[in-house]
């Protein structure tokens, strides 16, 4: 079997100790809470008004921004589940934990509501962020960690093998199943099954690579070439719930806090006589590009979405007057296509719709 992450440093371990590993957290999403006046989360905060256009106010321009904060994400169901009593009843929520908890006592954390069919079929749902999490943005102001403005925001750099991911999630007894999806340097995304959420309370899910080589003698040992080949990363593009057709439709819920990642460095940092990125500015080259191309493809996409706002209907009624501050510009707001980010709208003919639950 090819595996999906493999290690590209030229890293040749003697001996038969363990690989070096390293814990860290892929995303907290504890962390993800959004200003009390703008909603967004400013570490994670994208402006994406240079993509506009002139017709464009200064006003508009100036509510073009968007983050990783919990009430932006979206929950995503697959094409044959996508009926729009489904779709405007499966959204997040920021859930905050009791102050009396066990567990993560007055902490923040994702709250999940899917509705899935009533009728017996497979389907699953993905919650995904408001936007691909770009893997070499760089925060505004920040010029000593170029592209490192979502590390531990959904990115992980100098990553090897994979050896464990743990997702901390409290169940209600619910029989779906949770994976992750994860992509890499080189866009491959692999689904990757964590376990199922049929327990009450909080517990830590656990996948542990099958095919993780714990001794250095069993290993595949190669050398590749170092300078300038890229550095190797993860980053989450969706965490999936899977329904089965032989389990009950309707509504389920649930609770994410965070997910962690047990991994082999890929490259370990050696001091070397000569400095290569000082010499040839390869590596900065390529972050360069890379960070225009995903935050051109970003701003591109979030301008048409600001574009169906403004040609939404706001009126509930044939009673209630149109709200003159309909065409205004809603960086966390949903749209037409039936994704749902908080509260969701139906596809294009502007219709709200409501459904009683299963």
């Amino acid at each position: 079997m090819k595996r999906f992450f493999t290690i590209l440093g030229a890293a040749l371990i003697l001996g038969n100790g363990a690989a070096f590993a390293e814990e860290s957290t892929l995303i907290d999403f504890s962390q993800l809470i959004g200003d009390a006046n703008t909603g967004l989360h400013a570490p994670t905060t994208i402006d994406y008004s240079r993509q506009a256009g002139t017709s464009y106010s200064t006003a508009d321009k100036a509510k073009m921004k968007i983050s990783l904060a919990i009430p932006s994400w979206e929950v995503k169901l697959t094409s044959s589940a996508r009926t729009i009593e489904n779709v405007s009843e499966s959204y997040v929520a920021a859930a905050p934990v009791s102050a009396n908890a066990s567990k993560y006592a007055g902490e923040t954390v994702l709250g999940v509501r899917v509705h899935f069919p009533s009728y017996a079929i497979n389907s699953y749902a993905d919650i995904t962020p408001p936007f691909d999490i770009p893997a070499y943005a760089t925060l505004k102001g920040n010029q000593e960690k170029p592209g490192s403005q979502f590390d531990g925001y959904g990115v992980l750099k100098n990553v090897g093998v994979i050896k464990a991911i743990q997702v901390n999630v409290l169940g209600r007894n619910y029989p779906e199943g949770l994976s992750l999806l994860l992509s890499n340097q080189n866009g491959d995304v692999q689904d990757i099954f964590i376990g199922y959420l049929n327990f009450d309370g909080w517990k830590s899910l656990q996948w542990d690579n099958p095919d993780y080589q714990s001794q250095v003698r069993d290993r595949d040992l190669t050398v590749s070439p170092l300078y300038p080949h890229d550095e190797p990363f993860i980053k989450l593009k969706a965490i999936r719930i899977h329904r089965d057709a032989t389990d009950e439709g309707g509504d389920m819920v649930c609770y994410i806090k965070d997910i962690k990642v047990i991994y082999d460095l890929a490259n370990l940092n050696t001091n070397t006589d000569i400095n290569d990125e000082a010499v040839w500015g390869i590596l900065q080259q390529r972050e360069q590009s890379a960070r225009n191309f995903e935050l051109s493809r970003l701003g591109n996409e979030l301008v048409l979405r600001s574009l169906e706002q403004k040609k939404m209907a706001t009126e509930t009624n044939f009673d209630q007057p149109s709200n003159s501050a309909s065409g205004s510009t809603s960086s966390s707001s949903s749209t037409s296509s039936g994704s749902a980010t908080g509260t969701a709208t139906a596809p294009a003919t502007g219709t709200t719709a409501t459904g009683k639950k299963k």
